[in-house]
This record gives C-alpha cells, structure tokens and sequence, in this order.
C-alpha cells in the first residue's frame, strides 16, 4: 500500500504542476492540494492551462483568465487561462498596432495567417509564460498550482518553450504561420526563462496523477520519461481513487478491488522508482470546498453513514441500441468523443466490431495523440472487414512537409523555398498535417464506415473549429484544396451522414464537460445524436457501501443527461472484466 499524499511533499515548492491523463482527477487533486495549502495560510494561485477546463466546475466559482479569491478561502486565488479568450487578445495585440498604417489588404492576411488553432495554443503559451515571468504575480503567492491538461497537451505546453524558442533563434523571414514575428521576438528571453523555471527542481514539482489502472499508468509512465528528457525531473505519482476496505462478498467490488490491485502490480518499472503517493476512492462527488477538504481527511468510510435510496434503476437502452441505430440507418461517419477517460476508445472498438458483426466494412482510427487502439485489440484483429489505423502525428508531419515542398520546389527561387521550409519547421504544422490526413479518412466514408476515436475534448474542438481556417491555410501553403478537405465540414454537418456519440461518466465534471462540447458542436452545426453514459455504477447491483454511496449520487447526473441534454442516451454498467481484444468486444456489442 502507498503512503497517503501528505502536504510535506511540496512545502518547499513554489510551482506544482498536477498532469496525467484525461479523467484521472488532475484537477480535484489539485484543487484540494491548493485548499489544503490555503488552510495552513499559504498564498496559492491555482491556474488552469486546459483548453477544456473544468476548474471552475469543482471550485463552483466562475473564472477568467484574471486572478479571483475563492469564496470562504482569502488566501487562495484562481484563474482560467482561456485559450479563446487568450488568442482574441494575442491577435489584437499583435494586428493593432499596424490598423490604419499599412494597407488593409496586409492587415486582412495578417489576421488570417492569426485564425488557426495555432494562434490558440501560441496565445495560451504566451499567458503561461507570462505568469511565470511576473514578478508581480509571482512574489504575491508562496505556491501557484498549475492544474494542466491531459498528458498530451501537458507535453506540448512543456515543451513549446524549448520549440518556440528554437524557432524564433532559426528565424530569418520576419513571418511565418505564427504571423508577424513582431508579436513574439521581443520575449525569446521570457521562454528561455520558463525553460529554466521548469527544470529548477527547487522552484518547480511534477505531480503525476493516475487511476490505479493500466492505461492510465503507462500513460503516467510515458509522460514521465518524456518530460525528464526536457528536464523535468523532480516527479512525485499520486494514485488517486484508491479503494481499501470493501465488502468482499460483493463480486462488483471485489473485482473492483482486484482490477486496481492486478493494475498496480503491474506498473512500469521506471515509475515504481518515483516517489508515489495514494488518495482513497470516495462515496461522494468531489465538487466544492468541503468535499475537496474532506479528501486529505484520510478518514475511512463508515459503512453505516451512507446512506442508500431504493428507487427504481432508470429505464435506459445501452449500447446494442446505438450499434443497431447505426446499422439501420448506414451511418457512414461515426465520432466518439468526450473528456479524456470517459472510455472513448473502448466504446468506439466496440461501435466499430459490433458494425462488423452486422454486415458492415469498417474503418477504425484515432486522431488522439495517445491512442491505446494497439492496446485495444492487442494481436487479436478479428475479421478482414476491420480495419484499424492511427494517425501518428510525427510520421503524418513528415509526410505532409515532403509532399509541399516537392509540390512546391519547381516554382519557387531559392528565397522562396528558404521561406516555404522555415513555415513547415514551425510547431504548427502538425496541426494542419493531421488535419490533412483526418479529412483525407473522412473522404472514404463512402467505401467504408469510418469510426473515429478522437482526442480528448479540447483537441477536438481544436480540430473541428480549424476546419474552415485550415482550408484557407492549406490552400496558402500547396497552392490547392482537394476535395475531401473542401467536403469535410459540410460532411460533418449532415446528419445523414454523420453522427456524434458523445461519451461522458455519471459524475458532475464529465458530464459538466460533454455538456460544453455539445454548445460548442451546435454552434459549428454538428448535433449530436447519442449521448453514452459509462462505466455507472448505478446499473450494477452492487452492495458495497462506497460503491453504493457513489452509485447513488450518479443518479442525478444521469437524469440529467437523459431529461435535460441528450438527444438519445445509452446506459453501460460498470464491469468487472475490461474489454479487450475482438471477441470480448463483439461479446460486448451484442
């Protein structure tokens, strides 16, 4: 048994960055650690740097990018740094100065070049590096707590000092897709700052954060190799949802039990090394200030003191009914997509293999740069009618930077392509050569049905908001837009085509989420037809009191769901065998 995570850990540490994979309760770890630190009168900033932030939701205050005292708490501030929000300002930044001096068609390509998803992540970066960076905002708190996003996006932000500082030092044209260097050269020495603050073990600490199962600690294991190889190397593991005492003569709660204790024995080697910690499973939902206090409380549940409703299960179909839909109807694009560790791959594996199983040709492929579909289907691929794919985004941006510039080389000079090139070595191309490829899947649909497991919720909306922009900067870039690219978000819209499963857990920061992803679909005129509520434990007839007690607070985020949000909504039970390889998910589509 670990030790439980005790304060003592990260008292001498001004900058504690809580990662790990989507679902893992990064940002409830988080939040209690700054309560609890707050408590014992430090000065805490917490600060989201999520494009899908949930912060607001579990400290129940409304946030900006501004620092803001939590009520009840007078030495605990915190703050959302919103990426929209962050690019409308960075744009201004950069675009004002030359409204009204230079021609307004120079102005209009500016703002263009400043429309992608690049601009976003450029634009977060930037308020990041410039938190760390002020001594202003820096000197008025003993701690800041950064509540980061799903590992690959907590990679990527890591890493873009080094990438961003690299850029600008190979620099020699004056613009790129970043737009007008202006807007960034002045702080090369802000970045090269950051890089160091990160991997001053005195000033900052790494707290990965993993549910005790398999793929969120290999994903715990890879974040942690890939982030000493920057330098990151002061590592603490927290393994949050730990159960302990549980009713054994409970099957739910025994296998329960089993399944996180098989997944701790058989933990990657180098993160065994890391100091760990454990937080406790608990009954009750870890939103608010004294949910969150009562977390480092280490107090055991008392069986006696939860307490169990009897009204009926809700009468909800589950995911044969949605396979079924989809046969019926030939659907030809299927997206699974939701918060990072809702169970997305798992439910879009079985959609794909329970199509096959009816008669279909089948597609399936992830756009997540953490994909576990490998680990999915392991060496068990099934029927020829299956096919599995990835899009690696190192191999996908090679490709795409040989297919511009061979594309390109005949009708350029030699200044020109001097050009072409320092666009392509820019962080960004990989978001427009994923984007390439993804359209590229989509265009087939017509051969095959294609089911897409996509990346956590922030990624897609990323992905999907680029689509109109990435037509124009693709048609920049090689002079042309194929068709599938030119078809894709019409595609996307029509719901005789496509359809959107939006996957979320019975608890209240998933479903916070998913609710957000569907404004934010609407808005882009994609509608949702299937909401898929995971893993409840609610549909099982378990008996165990802490099982039990987190059953019943389910309830009311799957009512929710089903009477306020879902267009269709599909119930899974939570189960006690994890479903991986073909025949196991064929078994589960039926």
């Amino acid at each position: 048994m670990f030790t439980s995570f005790q304060l003592e850990a990260v008292h001498h540490t001004p900058f504690l960055f809580f990662t790990g994979k989507g679902g893992v309760g990064k940002t409830s770890t988080a939040s209690a650690t700054a309560i609890a630190l707050a408590d014992e009168g430090k000065r805490v900033l917490i600060v989201s740097t999520d494009p899908a932030s949930n912060l607001q939701d579990v400290l129940e205050i409304e946030l900006t990018n501004q620092p803001k005292q939590v009520p009840g708490l007078p030495t605990l501030s915190a703050c959302n740094l919103d990426p929209e929000e962050a690019a409308a300002s960075y744009r201004e930044k950069v675009i004002g100065p030359y409204r009204g001096k230079l021609p307004e068609s120079v102005v209009s390509n500016m703002e263009e070049q400043l429309s992608g998803a690049c601009t976003i992540e450029i634009a977060a970066f930037d308020e990041f590096t410039s938190l760390l960076a002020d001594p202003a905002i820096v000197e008025q708190f003993d701690h800041i707590v950064f509540d980061t996003a799903p590992t690959g996006h907590t990679l990527r932000l890591l890493q873009l000092p080094t990438a961003w500082t690299e850029f600008l030092e190979e620099s020699t044209h004056g613009a790129s897709c970043l737009g007008p260097l202006s807007g960034l050269g002045d702080k090369k020495d802000m970045y090269s700052s950051t890089v160091n603050v990160l991997s001053d073990k005195e000033k900052t600490a790494l707290v990965l954060v993993a549910r005790p199962d398999s793929s969120s600690l290999m994903e715990a294991d890879r974040a942690s190799t890939e982030l000493k190889d920057i330098g990151i190397k002061n590592q603490m593991l927290i393994v949050n949802g730990l159960m302990g005492k549980h009713q054994w003569d409970d099957p739910i709660a025994s296998a329960f039990y089993s399944r996180q204790q098989e997944a701790l024995r058989s933990m990657p080697i180098a993160l065994k090394e890391i100091q760990t910690y454990s937080l406790p499973y608990v009954a009750y939902s870890l939103t608010g200030t004294n949910s969150l206090r009562q977390l480092f409380s280490h107090v055991e549940v008392n069986p006696n003191a939860v307490t169990v409703d009897d009204d009926e299960s809700i009468e909800i179909p589950g995911l044969i009914e949605v396979i079924d839909d989809f046969s019926k109807n030939n659907t030809r694009v299927i997206f699974t997509m939701g918060k990072g560790g809702v169970g997305k791959t798992t439910i879009a594996s079985a959609i794909a293999v329970g199509l096959v199983e009816r008669g279909h040709k089948v597609h399936l492929t992830t756009t997540d740069p953490a994909a576990h579909l490998t680990h999915m289907f392991q060496e068990e691929r099934g029927k020829d009618d299956l096919r599995i794919s990835r899009i690696d985004p190192q191999e996908t941006v090679e490709s795409y930077k040989k297919s511009v510039l061979s594309k390109a080389a005949e009708g350029l000079d030699e200044e020109g392509l001097a050009y072409l090139e320092e666009d392509l070595n820019s962080p960004c191309t990989e978001e427009i050569a994923i984007f390439q490829s993804f359209a590229e899947i989509v265009g087939k649909a017509d051969e095959e049905i294609v089911v897409i497991d996509t990346a956590p919720t922030g990624h897609t909306l990323l992905l999907l908001d680029a689509t109109e922009s990435y037509t124009k900067e693709v048609s920049r870039s090689k002079g042309e837009v194929e068709d599938h690219v030119k078809n894709l978000l019409p595609r996307l819209r029509n719901p005789n085509e496509t359809s959107v499963v939006i996957v979320t857990l019975p608890e209240a920061t998933p479903v916070f989420e998913a609710k957000r992803l569907q404004e934010d679909l609407h808005r882009a005129e994609i509608h949702p037809k299937w909401w898929i509520i995971n893993q409840s434990l609610s549909a099982t007839d378990t008996t165990d009191p802490v099982l039990r007690g987190r059953s019943v607070s389910e309830r009311e985020w799957i009512q929710k769901v089903h009477k306020d949000y879902a267009n269709k909504t599909a119930l899974i039970p939570w189960m006690s065998e994890e479903k991986i390889g073909y025949k196991k998910l064929m078994d589960f589509s039926k």
